[in-house]
């Protein structure tokens, strides 16, 4: 009777534990996504009585090595296609779990204060722009926008002479608002964070959109939770938060 008795409460402890861990999902996400994702994040805990997430921001490159090395992640959300579908090809994500659910534009911004006139990429040649902020290409997908920008236009090794390299897009946004270089290449929804301290030169044509996918990991603890997070930043609620934040419908 009373090993029956402790095998019940075994199995009630269990229960009770994956219960409680049950609407608990971790989401690593791009840097530029930090401020629409904590606000996604904290209205879907109040539709949802008992979700909790947990957000992990960074360059979409180290995010990916980082779930490379095991990473206990649910959700993965990119600034790039090149990342995720190498996380695809490294079978991290779940096959058909993969949606794209927004879109963002590249720009060039000065520091608020600057005199330097800016309209287009020929103009970072000029003698006052000495020193320029780009995402590394390597692991940041904003640094591999700017390069394609700048190859097409033929100024890629100019401006690579002036380059401050980053290692996420926020550190370049940093960077000028704080004066320490005369540009930097960003996304446009990073522009709009520091009105005060940045400014908006010129929007940067590129041949790709710059699309932003997320998908279930294939080894999440919580699919049902992962894939109810995924439908929420679908949805018209998640969408509404995202273009308030400048992100453009996918």
């Amino acid at each position: 009777m009373r090993l029956s008795l402790i095998k019940r409460l075994s199995a009630l402890f269990f229960l009770l534990s994956s219960m409680a861990q049950a609407g608990e999902v971790t989401v690593s996400a791009a840097s530029s996504l930090t401020n629409a994702f904590q606000e996604v994040a904290r209205a879907y805990e109040a539709e949802h009585a008992g979700a909790t997430v947990l957000l992990n921001f960074g360059a979409s490159g180290a995010l990916l090595q980082q779930m490379t090395k095991g990473a206990p992640v649910d959700v993965f959300a990119s600034a790039d296609q090149q990342t995720m579908d190498i996380a695809a090809e490294r079978q991290l994500i779940e096959t058909g779990s993969r949606q794209d659910f927004a879109r963002n534009t590249l720009v060039v911004i000065t520091p608020h204060d600057s005199d330097i006139k800016l309209k287009q990429l020929t103009d970072l040649q000029q003698p006052g722009v000495e020193r320029v902020a780009i995402g590394n290409p390597a692991s940041v997908p904003v640094g591999r926008y700017s390069r394609e920008a700048l190859e097409a236009a033929s100024l890629w090794q100019v401006v690579q002479a002036k380059a401050i390299t980053t290692q996420s897009v926020r550190q370049a946004l940093d960077y000028v608002a704080r004066g320490e270089v005369e540009a930097a290449l960003v996304y446009a929804t990073d522009a709009q964070l520091m009105k005060d301290k940045v400014k908006l030169a010129f929007s940067v044509p590129l041949k790709s959109a710059i699309a932003y996918p997320i998908a279930q990991l294939s080894d999440s603890d919580n699919s049902q939770e992962a894939q109810r997070f995924i439908a929420y930043v679908q949805s018209a609620a998640g969408q509404a938060i995202l273009a308030r934040h400048g992100f453009l419908k996918p």
